[in-house]
């Protein structure tokens, strides 16, 4: 069934001593659209659009669209793998922003791609040598292994603006909430994909199971109604503004690449996390700052981020959080991975590469130092002389960025556990370990609990 006539359906179903079969057929006969109208848009029954999902995929969008794509607590999908594809010949998307003035961008993406290709081969080689394929272990299946984590190492010279695909399940109602996310987004690919979005729910599905049989618009009404979400723009562009006005200068000095805070000020942690996402500071900071402000003060933050909100916009996530706040100083390619866990409060702060950069150790041991490092260099340089937002598209997936994770003991527990493996990327594998670390340091109790495997135990032919 069509998403909205299954939403009607199932709705009908809680609210009537019919059978389902009964409601379906009620549902043949009577205006799924009308329903939704009145029920779901109207009187604010949002519960009702949880009822129908839809499969929609995106191809040939950029990465950055597609982590923007994926910032959706309820949300079911993949995107296409840096780990098991070469993206050596796989171009690039030059972003609307930079369409008319793009010599600059073409220049350092090749090269960017050009030199993924040469530490790729680099690292290939030098982990063929370091480990031979065993005698009992299959030549293709050796050869898989150390390809994928050849790519793990050449992944770093990716960037923003290489081409992906993403596959998602979601409910109409998360649905809607993306598209309106989109819709006001300040990159002009992502506006641009909420408007497609928004047109291919009211047209019939691109793809059907069975050719032969005439297909209904997914979701008409959900498409007529997802308007872009103004609210959460309009309070950024507020939040930034008060930032840059009223905050002392930022205390100076080296984060570490995990700081775990537990905060017992609830107003101050949620002014923190609203500030955190306009400005370049530490989560700890924030949170100093706003546990040392009077009441009135916070509230003029929390006032100031909510005055643009309508009867029909949901809290600001910053009101959302977990026990624990992982402020994470780590490479995009480790937050590409780490992002698609569900059960966390995210937040990033602006993609500047004002962080630097990682550096592999296999780099070195691969005699791809000078390659790696005279393309970052290119990459940022060019990146700082374009105008931005175009400009995020050339950073680099070895580029730093902040971002702040905010969760319980049983996903803090998960993620460690889960990426800590042997299987996994080097780099959030380390991320895993100092998670469980900062935990046993401050819950001693509860960080027993984490059975993560540490970094140095290693097995580079396992998948």
């Amino acid at each position: 069934m069509p998403p909205e006539k299954c939403a009607y359906a199932l709705a009908r179903y809680s609210r009537s001593p019919d059978s389902m079969r009964e409601s379906i057929a009620w549902v043949r006969s009577h205006d799924s659209q009308k329903f939704l109208e009145s029920f779901y848009f109207q009187y604010g029954h949002a519960s009702i659009a949880d009822l129908g999902h839809a499969v929609v995929c995106f191809e040939g969008i950029s990465e950055i669209a597609a982590t923007e794509i994926e910032a959706e607590p309820l949300w079911d999908g993949q995107a296409k793998s840096s780990r098991y594809q070469d993206f050596s010949s796989s171009g690039f998307v030059t972003p609307p922003e930079l369409a008319g003035d793009s010599d600059a961008y073409q220049a350092a993406g090749h090269a960017l791609l050009h030199a993924y290709k040469q530490v790729n081969e680099r690292a290939f080689a030098c982990l063929a040598e370091r480990f031979p394929c065993p005698a009992d272990m299959k030549p293709e299946a050796w050869r898989r292994n150390i390809a994928a984590r050849a790519f793990d190492v050449a992944r770093y010279l990716l960037f923003w603006g290489v081409p992906t695909n993403v596959g998602q399940v979601t409910s109409i109602r998360t649905l809607e909430k993306q598209i309106r996310r989109l819709r006001a987004s300040e990159y002009a690919e992502l506006q641009s994909l909420g408007e497609e979005l928004a047109a291919a729910c009211g047209a019939a599905p691109d793809c059907a199971w069975d050719p032969g049989v005439q297909s209904e618009p997914l979701a008409p009404t959900l498409a007529h109604h997802a308007e872009p979400d103004t609210h959460a723009a309009q309070a950024r562009r507020d939040l930034t503004l008060w930032a840059a006005e009223n905050l002392p200068p930022a205390v100076s000095g080296d984060s570490p690449r995990v700081d775990l805070v537990k905060p017992a000020d609830t107003p101050a942690d949620i002014v923190a996390t609203l500030l955190y996402p306009v400005t370049a500071r530490p989560f700890r900071e924030l949170y100093d700052l706003a546990a040392s402000w009077s009441a009135a003060r916070r509230a003029e933050v929390i006032d100031l981020a909510l005055g643009s909100r309508t009867r029909r916009d949901e809290i600001l996530g910053a009101f959302r959080g977990g026990l624990y706040a992982y402020d994470f100083v780590i490479d995009i390619g480790a937050y590409r991975d780490l992002q698609r866990h569900r059960r966390c409060q995210k937040f990033r702060q602006p993609y500047t590469g004002a962080l630097g950069h990682e550096t592999p150790a296999l780099i070195a041991d691969a005699g791809a130092a000078e390659i790696y490092h005279s393309a970052m260099d290119a990459a940022f340089e060019a990146m700082r002389a374009l105008p931005s937002p175009g400009a995020h598209y050339l950073l680099p997936f070895g580029a730093r960025g902040r971002f702040l994770f905010k969760m319980d003991f049983a996903e803090a527990e998960y993620i460690s556990r889960l990426r800590s493996g042997v299987k996994g990327h080097f780099s959030y594998r380390q991320i895993a370990w100092d998670m469980k670390c900062a935990m046993e340091k401050l819950e001693p109790e509860l960080g027993r609990l984490i059975d993560a495997t540490p970094p140095w135990v290693e097995d580079p032919l396992k998948r």
